[in-house]
This record gives C-alpha cells, sequence and structure tokens, in this order.
C-alpha cells in the first residue's frame, strides 16, 4: 500500500478522482474538436479517413520522442 494512502486515504483518492475526471474532460473536449473538424474537412463526416489519419498522426506522434515505439507495448 502507497504511504500516501496510509496517511489519508480520503485525500488520496480525492485527488486521484479529481484527477480522472479532470483527463476524461480534456479528451471529451478533444473529441469534439476533432469531429468538428472531421465535418468541416469532408462536410459529412468520414470517419474511415479521419480514423485512419488519426491513428498514423498517433504512432508518429508516439515514434518521434524516442524513435521507437515502446509506448504501445503498454497497451
Amino acid at each position: 500500500m502507497p504511504p500516501e494512502l496510509e496517511k489519508h486515504p480520503i485525500k488520496y483518492i480525492r485527488e486521484n478522482m479529481a484527477i480522472a475526471v479532470g483527463l476524461v474532460l480534456i479528451w471529451r473536449g478533444i473529441w469534439y474538436i476533432l469531429d468538428a473538424l472531421d465535418k468541416y474537412l469532408w462536410g459529412d463526416p468520414s470517419h474511415i479517413i479521419s480514423a485512419t489519419v488519426g491513428i498514423v498522426l498517433g504512432v508518429i506522434i508516439l515514434y518521434l520522442p524516442h524513435h521507437n515505439l515502446k509506448a504501445l507495448e503498454r497497451l
């Protein structure tokens, strides 16, 4: 058990829940922006094109910092 949890379990849980909710809200906003961009670029959303572009960009972003794809091993 982490030492933080032994000292103040309520505070530990509250802080981690706040982080989780914050991350979900950020991704929700990004998702909506990307959906709007998809509609703007291709009119009626073409999810196959945007999904393919998103996968390629995601792999490139994961590759660039260390020039490997070890981050994908965690999946």
